[in-house]
């Protein structure tokens, strides 16, 4: 069964990229290296699969990981920036962006190289909820 996970660190921040991921602009994100040596978790894999939740925990998308790179915060790329979709696009706001999200909400913090593991995904199969707060398949 694959792994049940919401972006972000509140419902209002996980809704948000859920809805970028929906719309296509998301193709990427990003993770501490350090988070998944503290919590003891495996690193995400080529073929993995995630079901993404939405802000109150319903599930929202089935996700396959196609690329997996890890490098030094410092040494993200401009490509890899643009595909998380996220404010203009650019490498300076995913920088100012991760930065302050790691500080905020990373169990180490934030490191100018720390390192990052960046994920590429697909969009497998998505749901969208309908009026009457039932899933519908879209």
């Amino acid at each position: 069964m694959p792994e049940a996970w919401a972006f972000g660190a509140t419902p209002e921040h996980a809704d948000g990229l859920l809805a970028l991921v929906l719309e296509g602009t998301k193709t990427a994100t990003a993770s501490s290296l350090w988070d998944y040596e503290e919590e003891g978790e495996p690193i995400p894999a080529v073929g993995d699969l995630s079901i993404i939740l939405d802000g109150a925990g319903v599930p929202r998308a089935v996700l396959e990981v196609t690329a997996i790179d890890i490098v030094p915060f410092d040494q993200v790329s401009d490509d890899h920036a643009h595909s998380e979709g996220e404010d203009d696009r650019t490498l300076g706001s995913w920088r100012r962006i991760h930065e302050t999200f790691w500080r905020e909400h990373s169990s180490r913090g934030f490191a100018p190289d720390m390192p990052v593991v960046c994920e590429r995904f697909r969009v497998l199969h998505r749901t969208s909820a309908g009026p009457t707060g039932a899933d519908e398949r879209s």
